[in-house]
């Protein structure tokens, strides 16, 4: 598959959907990214598949608060000092980058970086959709474990946290974000391409690409039978938004929690929306109908656009949907990484059937 400028609008609105209110601004990357497929150039993105056994695959991404990214822009170093810095702690060569996260940013500055330091681009990432910790990466869920790995902030800082449980690098990254500008460009140890099939959600990057391209093609404000077929999904609820309750630093990892309320127009029924840095859980008059690992996103009635968990506000009109999740989080043996309870949340899932 290739990309070229013309799939750039598609491309983060997909990703912008499977950010599930989180991920980040996807603004920045698209900008970044259409700049440089400029002049008919574009980007080549290879199956898992296609890859010779051996090739050596680093994931990378941005981590921490990706609003910072936005005010503290990247002085262009960071990935290549983070990269260089896993490939000498390992001994190995980069072949191929893949992204961490599929979901907003990370779906779409990781293909910049493949392309600014010579190297291929995988289509596959650790996430599969927006997730808020390292814990919670497919390799940690599978038992590969995220150590080592490397972090280079815009100051010029590169560590690497060589060791631990997928907890305690959890914990370093955020202790090193805290001290460091508030995000870092991130690469982990190179995965061999015959092993990432079991240990990382395959085909994001081209799945995101015909997300992006469907819901696009439905137009603005689609009827609701249109919007469910783009989506591959469900729309739970559209509606007025009543009220945002936010709760600061009351999550179980520290992170903020909150909730969003609207009536939907269909019934007057009362749908909540609880979210944390993504969306979580959605119950219709009280009852659970929806929860992750499926993708839980929130759209701008009028554009379609997402509407992020930091950005919603009181009186905008909107539709809550669903999206399925991918295959590789339905797998009873990962599910528990990604389920209502790993965010504190007291409910079993709730997913599309």
């Amino acid at each position: 598959m290739r990309i070229a400028a013309g799939d750039v609008a598609a491309l983060e609105r997909g990703v912008a959907l499977l950010g599930s209110g989180g991920g980040g601004d996807t603004v920045t990357a698209a900008v970044l990214l259409r700049r440089l497929l400029a002049d008919g150039r574009s980007l080549d993105v290879s199956p898992v598949a296609e890859l010779a056994p051996s090739a050596r695959v680093v994931p990378i991404g941005v981590v921490g608060a990706t609003a910072a990214f936005t005010e503290k822009l990247p002085g262009g170093d960071e990935f290549a000092s983070a990269v260089a810095a896993i490939e000498r702690w390992t001994g190995e060569r980069a072949d191929a980058l893949m992204s961490i996260e599929i979901g907003g940013l990370n779906g779409l500055l990781p293909l910049v970086v493949a392309e600014q330091l010579g190297l291929g681009y995988v289509d596959a990432d650790l996430s599969g959709r927006g997730l808020p910790r390292l814990d919670q990466f497919s390799v940690a869920a599978t038992g590969r474990g995220v150590a080592p790995a490397a972090l280079a902030e815009p100051g010029g800082q590169v560590v690497v946290l060589a060791a631990g449980s997928d907890a305690v690098i959890e914990r370093g990254t955020r202790a090193f974000l805290a001290s460091s500008g508030g995000w870092a460009a991130f690469a982990l140890a190179p995965i061999p391409a015959g092993e990432l099939a079991a240990c990382s959600v395959d085909g994001t990057t081209s799945g995101a690409l015909e997300l992006g391209r469907r819901v696009l093609a439905a137009g603005e404000s689609p009827p609701r039978s249109l919007l469910e077929e783009a989506l591959a999904g469900s729309v739970l609820a559209r509606g007025r938004v009543l009220e945002v309750a936010r709760h600061r630093g009351k999550g179980r990892h520290g992170f903020g929690r909150g909730s969003v309320t609207l009536a939907d127009h269909r019934d007057g029924a009362l749908l909540r929306v609880e979210m944390e840095n993504e969306y979580l859980l959605a119950l219709r008059d009280g009852a659970p109908v929806a929860s992750t690992p499926d993708v839980l996103s929130v759209l701008d009635h009028r554009t379609g656009v997402p509407v992020s968990c930091d950005a919603i506000r009181a009186g905008v009109e909107v539709d809550v949907v669903r999206l399925a999740a991918a295959e590789f989080w339905t797998d009873p043996r990962w599910l528990p990484v990604v389920r209502p309870r790993a965010y504190g949340i007291d409910c079993d899932p709730v997913v599309a059937e």
